[in-house]
């Protein structure tokens, strides 16, 4: 038998998942359309909507689990978890070698990020996700607070200071120094076969990949359709500050936009497909008998628990929410700008495991944040953002401020009219996108009504009494009596 979770944050009963339109407490639709059409005086209704807006709140920040195969996963066990973490550290404390300095430092820093952790995964929120284990996002979120801690420290730190941290991080690092003059994008008019098989390379996957990976994200092909278009104008405008900007025409549109955002995108957007028409329905591990089961089952673990279509642009979209889907737009720009940013300044290959590291985290932590951000967008009864959403936030613009004061030199030749004109360029793209968009689903909405209104107006009326006798005939509705078979029954 299936049981609920003891765990922090349940209730009794069934939610779902916030995009599908049907929460846990009444099938209320979400967008500008779900908000109250008249405000009542009655203290019942009044406290059940207060009520309702608190829990579509616990949901998207802190959403329990509902179907448990595995129950002891599930329950708590705070006390073996302080006792076998007390040991662990004692034991290590006792019998490592104290002799070398720097490993003092490190041993120190593993075991503050070890008890924060566990502390994460004790007492943080978990999010809108429950799968694999609600354990993992909670790490995941103790992680980005660590990472936040981080960057306001750094935030107080000279450029020097912060170099000398990375030289003793990676000793490598000391002999890596970005070649400035570098030209990059030179004889754009060679096009051959041998030089385009060449910038397919490994960072070519890589963008394919990352692509791939921000559709199944957003699932807006006009969000991200801007946002890929966006990035190529991005590109331009920095050039003059990070030289490998520059690219030819052909390996910017073609390669770039065409071929690996778009085929990325459209492969997101597929996968997205797939699992919107898979159905659900785990069966627990208990009732599995052979063993091939047990293991599918446990792989699918670490599968999304429900998928469900995500719809940014209503019809009936308020000026607020077409305001924070441009938002979302220009903020994924400054999130893409931080990464080139950050190993420019700092001068670190695009290979090294601390670029590398960040990027995974980053994908990974934005999916709650995605999430939270979208529920807040089109939901009228959530009224604040969730807690992933608002340390993600904190991150990006605390990433961009230790840019801009450690990179000085850099941004002193900084082109003002060229800032201008991409934040110009930025609002009027997505403005044009978001509103197409809009225009899009009213026109493919008004077809299919009219599709369902000629359907229906074409059929004739022969045709429909065949249909009516043919129905009669096999018993599926009744034949209607004469009105005076009706009298005689009266009389």
């Amino acid at each position: 038998m299936k049981k609920r979770s003891n765990s922090r944050g349940a209730h009794s009963t069934d939610p779902s998942d916030l995009s599908s339109g049907v929460n846990m407490y009444g099938a209320i639709k979400y967008g500008a359309s779900s908000a109250p059409t008249t405000p009542t005086k009655a203290r019942g209704i009044t406290e059940r909507n207060h009520d309702e807006i608190a829990k579509t709140f616990v949901i998207v920040n802190e959403r329990p689990v509902d179907d448990i195969s595995l129950d002891f996963f599930y329950k708590p066990h705070t006390i073996t978890l302080l006792t076998v973490s007390i040991l662990a550290v004692m034991y290590f404390a006792f019998v490592r070698d104290e002799g070398n300095f720097e490993d003092n430092i490190w041993a120190g820093i593993l075991c503050v990020v070890f008890f924060f952790l566990i502390i994460s995964v004790l007492a943080f929120p978990n999010g809108p996700f429950t799968r694999p284990h609600p354990a993992v996002w909670r790490i995941l979120f103790g992680c980005s607070v660590l990472y936040l801690l981080t960057l306001q420290f750094l935030m107080f730190q000279n450029l020097k200071t912060i170099m000398n941290i990375l030289y003793w991080l990676d000793p490598k690092l000391k002999d890596f120094h970005i070649n400035m003059d570098k030209e990059y994008g030179v004889n754009c008019s060679d096009i051959t076969l041998e030089r385009i098989k060449g910038h397919l390379d490994v960072f070519a996957w890589g963008h394919f990949l990352g692509w791939a990976f921000k559709a199944i994200l957003i699932r807006h092909m006009g969000i991200l359709w801007a946002i890929s278009v966006m990035w190529e104008i991005t590109e331009i405008t920095f050039a003059h500050l990070l030289p490998n900007f520059v690219e030819c025409w052909w390996d910017a549109l073609i390669l770039d936009v065409l071929l690996c955002n778009g085929l990325g995108i459209w492969v997101g957007l597929k996968i997205c497909k797939i699992l919107e028409m898979r159905e659900y329905k785990w069966a627990s591990i208990k009732d599995i008998s052979s063993t091939s089961g047990k293991i599918k089952r446990a792989m699918l673990q670490f599968t999304p628990e429900s998928w469900t279509s995500i719809r940014w642009l209503d019809p009936k979209s308020t000026a607020m929410r077409f305001a924070a889907v441009i938002q979302l737009v220009i903020f994924w720009q400054i999130t893409e700008l931080n990464t080139f940013f950050l190993k420019h300044i700092f001068e670190m290959p695009p290979d090294h495991y601390v670029v590398i590291a960040r990027l995974i985290f980053i994908g990974l932590f934005v999916a709650p944040s995605v999430r939270q951000y979208y529920t807040y967008v089109t939901d009228t009864r959530c009224k604040r953002v969730g807690t992933q959403c608002w340390v993600y936030c904190a991150i990006m613009v605390s990433e961009a401020i230790l840019c801009i004061k450690n990179g000085k030199e850099l941004f002193e030749r900084t082109q003002a009219i060229n800032i201008v004109l991409w934040l110009t360029v930025q609002v009027i793209i997505s403005v044009a996108f978001v509103y197409g968009c809009v225009l899009w689903q009213r026109m493919m909405d008004k077809r299919k009504a009219k599709k369902l209104l000629s359907s229906s107006t074409n059929q004739s009326p022969t045709k429909k009494f065949k249909t009516l006798d043919n129905a009669e005939s096999k018993g599926k509705i009744s034949p209607k009596k004469s009105p005076k078979s009706n009298d005689k029954k009266i009389e």
